[in-house]
């Protein structure tokens, strides 16, 4: 659908030429390896969609609610869903997701608090299997689950990670998420290799960054999931960046060819209290790595032709 995109990238004092199409794979090639070429679909998105304070700076003057999703998704071609986090979603809800995105978005939901907060991962078969049930509604759409384990959630508790591992059905991706630096030992990454389950590598406070910059040299899944969260909670006003977070974008633009030669799959999401604004940090993201890039102003004129 467009045409393809040549950008060289130097990871390392390695050289890595990547062709890149959106949506699409990201081929990356190493000179020392020639015949040994690898390919990854890249898909970087926000942390949610439905905010007002995006009507103007991102959705275009008079962007009703209801549409919010249909015209995020001519911009980006994932998302993350926070809801999920605090109750499962009717069947009807997610049908309605379904129905308002093209057929090659994919939607990221997070597992319910009351299986990883309140349950702690204990006790909890049933209420997960009709998480998975409802979740797989969205059918082709439907990305991997994130299993965000609360920061209180320590490596004590690791009995009940490992119990609830292989509960977990196969024909949907999960990555799980720790809150606390501990967590991360060999031990955990042969753990969720195991079970095909992705580390989420986050940028945030913590966790300091050189670990998980670290850590995108050991894939334990054939995806990725990283996540962009920032230090700033303090945030309330997601109309417009505050924090300049180009030095972490770069960071990460450097290390995503790397990780993008070692799974098939790399999802990526950033949240306003990354930088004030997650939209701007998804498009310089996207803009760094020579993808496709849609405008503010475009997105009022894909309005004006429906």
């Amino acid at each position: 659908m467009f045409t393809a995109l040549q950008m060289d990238f130097a990871v390392r004092g390695v050289a890595h030429v990547a062709r890149v199409a959106h949506p699409g794979p990201l081929t990356a090639w190493c000179p020392a390896r020639r015949f040994n070429v690898m390919t990854a679909t890249l898909h970087l998105g926000s942390q949610g969609w439905n905010y007002t304070a995006w009507v103007g700076p991102f959705y275009p003057e008079r962007t009703r609610p209801a549409d919010f999703l249909s015209v995020y998704a001519r911009a980006f071609e994932t998302v993350e869903v926070d809801s999920t986090f605090y109750a499962i979603p009717s069947e009807r809800t997610v049908r309605g997701w379904a129905s308002r995105v093209p057929a090659s978005f994919t939607f990221a939901l997070k597992l319910p608090q009351e299986i990883t907060h309140e349950n702690r991962l204990r006790n909890s078969d049933d209420l997960t299997r009709r998480f998975f049930d409802v979740a797989r509604e969205l059918g082709p759409r439907l990305g991997p689950i994130l299993i965000q384990l609360g920061p209180d959630f320590g490596p004590s508790e690791l009995p009940a990670l490992a119990a609830f591992l292989p509960t977990l059905p196969h024909d949907v991706k999960v990555a799980v998420e720790f809150r606390q630096r501990a967590w991360i030992n060999e031990g955990i990454i042969a753990l969720l290799a195991e079970h095909h389950v992705a580390l989420a590598l986050v940028d945030a406070q913590w966790i300091p960054r050189s670990t998980m910059l670290k850590l995108a040299d050991r894939p334990t899944s054939d995806f990725a999931y990283l996540r962009w969260m920032g230090p700033n909670r303090d945030i309330v006003d997601f109309s417009r960046v505050q924090h300049d977070r180009s030095k972490e974008i770069d960071a990460w633009v450097k290390v995503i060819p790397s990780i993008a030669a070692k799974v098939k799959t790399v999802w990526g999401f950033a949240n306003n209290h990354f930088s004030g604004h997650s939209p701007a940090d998804v498009r310089a993201m996207r803009r760094s790595l020579g993808l496709k890039v849609v405008e503010p102003n475009q997105l009022g004129e894909q309005l004006r032709l429906f």
